[in-house]
This record gives structure tokens, sequence and C-alpha cells, in this order.
């Protein structure tokens, strides 16, 4: 089971992740990023402090995000992830392309240096 919550934190929106992403309902998922993008966001911050567990197919709707966030300049952070939910991030090398951290007070910081 899935819940999302959407909120708007300054400049930033915010997608707070509740439960467990797997096959039968990333769709969600990827329907919430994409409303989020057509609503011409710039930053992405997703809360996975109440993320219980992510399959492939959901960490799959974070990696088709990948390249067209990088073309519109979109910059996303997810943060308070769990250490299992870490590690599967870690095992197909996520963490290398999308910055984890451990708190939104530095999801924050991150998405603001430059």
């Amino acid at each position: 089971m899935l819940q999302l919550e959407k909120q708007k934190k300054g400049k930033n929106d915010l997608l707070r992740l509740i439960g467990e992403v797997d096959a039968s309902n990333s769709l969600i998922l990827d329907q919430a990023i994409q409303e989020l993008i057509q609503a011409g966001i710039s930053t992405l911050l997703i809360d996975g402090n109440k993320l219980t567990y992510i399959s492939s197919a959901g960490l799959g709707v974070f990696m088709s995000y990948l390249e067209e966030f990088k073309e519109k300049g979109i910059r996303m952070v997810i943060f308070g992830l769990n250490e299992q939910v870490i590690e599967v991030f870690k095992i197909l090398g996520l963490d290398k392309l999308i910055p984890l951290v451990k708190d939104q007070a530095e999801a924050e910081a991150h998405c603001h240096e430059e």
C-alpha cells in the first residue's frame, strides 16, 4: 500500500512516500512526479521517512526521470530513508545518481548549493 502527500515548502516541492512502492503501485508514484513536472517544479524533495519498502519497479520510476530532470534543471533529493531502503538504492548504484541525505534540512541545503 502506498500513500503520497504533496506539499509546497517555499521554493521546494515535497513528495512524501508512505508505505511501500512496488510493481502494483509504482504507476501512482510515476503519475505524481509527472504532475509535479507539469506544474513547473524546480526542486523536488522526496521524503522517505515513512517509506518501508521499495522494489526495482519503484526505483525504475526515479531512474526514468533522471535525464528529464537534468534537461529541465530540476533538482531531486531523497531524504529520510531507512537503512534497508538505502541498501536497495546502493545495490543498483542509484546513490551515485540521486542524492540521498539524512533529513529535510540537509535536503533543502543540498538543493540550494552551487
